[in-house]
């Protein structure tokens, strides 16, 4: 499928928030492999955004090039 004026560069994943490391694991190798797919389709995909201020040590284990640590610089949001 051709969208012209699109540009994709990367994937993001979001594991659920209880997720054992086994867990965090697999569903951060998902992205990865999703991105390979986008490479191998012609598109850029040189990002991988995932882990959150919970996971981020193993998201970029797995890989990542982008995290989101919100909670870790903010502190708990209520």
């Amino acid at each position: 499928m051709k969208c012209a004026g699109i540009r994709i560069v990367g994937a993001m994943t979001m594991a659920p928030l209880d997720a054992d490391d086994a867990t965090l694991r697999r569903v951060f190798a998902g992205a990865r492999e999703a991105r390979g797919l986008l490479r191998a389709a012609g598109h850029p995909a040189t990002e991988l955004s995932m882990g959150m201020s919970g996971d981020y040590e193993i998201a970029v284990e797995e890989g990542a090039t982008m995290v989101r640590v919100g909670t870790v610089l903010f502190g708990e949001r209520h």
